[in-house]
């Protein structure tokens, strides 16, 4: 199997969004091959599929903050630069329609990225997912499943700026907090390392013969 990684840049919420629902009927024809992308986004509230009022702390008006509603699974979340944020348009079928293996690998790319790159005690959450470190959430999942394409997938905190995550419960989670890979390290990170890192271990684990990486839309 090959894997193609596409590197857009900065790509606003809502085109972004779009562009993955192209994908994803591309994919469901064989017009392309699981695809991951690896964006950045201006500064968006998005939320998962059911109503989260109650989970956003303040008026988005006041911050000019874009609130977008969207088909992934998850809660609440902030997007903004700084953020490296993983969209998924794979092929289920290839990998036994098997959602939760599926999911547990997804964990793992950032489980092993943190603590083999940065010696960081990342881990899985027993009852919340994403990867945690201590009681902080830095990378979120949240997955959407059309006709077994999947969309959507991962945001991690890498040099972002989290005074955000405190105008909502981040993920619906009260008694949790939010960390970046800045904060951890206390220093600014090379997106343009963090990046095919991320890549290599991802293709690693799912299993990819090949990967191509594609710079721009």
């Amino acid at each position: 199997m090959k894997l193609n990684v596409i590197v857009p840049g900065l790509v606003p919420y809502e085109e972004a969004l779009q562009w993955q629902y192209d994908l994803v009927e591309k994919r469901r024809n064989g017009l392309i091959d699981d695809t991951l992308i690896l964006l950045e986004h201006p500064p968006v509230l998005t939320t998962g599929r059911r109503q989260q009022d109650h989970n956003i702390l303040i008026d988005p008006a006041s911050k000019n903050i874009p609130v977008i509603k969207t088909n992934r699974g998850g809660e609440v979340t902030y997007h903004g630069p700084g953020q490296l944020v993983g969209y998924l348009i794979v092929d289920l079928s290839s990998f036994s329609r098997r959602v939760k293996q599926f999911v547990y690998n997804l964990e793992d790319v950032f489980v092993r990225y943190l603590n083999h790159e940065f010696a960081i005690q990342a881990e899985r959450h027993d009852k919340h997912r994403g990867v945690w470190v201590g009681e902080d959430k830095i990378t979120a999942i949240g997955l959407a499943i059309e006709r077994e394409i999947t969309m959507h997938g991962f945001a991690f905190n890498i040099n972002t700026d989290l005074d955000p995550f405190q105008w909502i419960i981040p993920c619906g989670i009260q008694d949790k907090g939010v960390t970046s890979l800045e904060k951890l390290t206390g220093k600014t990170q090379d997106m343009n390392l963090v990046i095919p890192a991320i890549a290599e271990i991802y293709k690693e684990i799912y299993g990819y013969e090949s990967m191509e990486i594609i710079h721009g839309k």
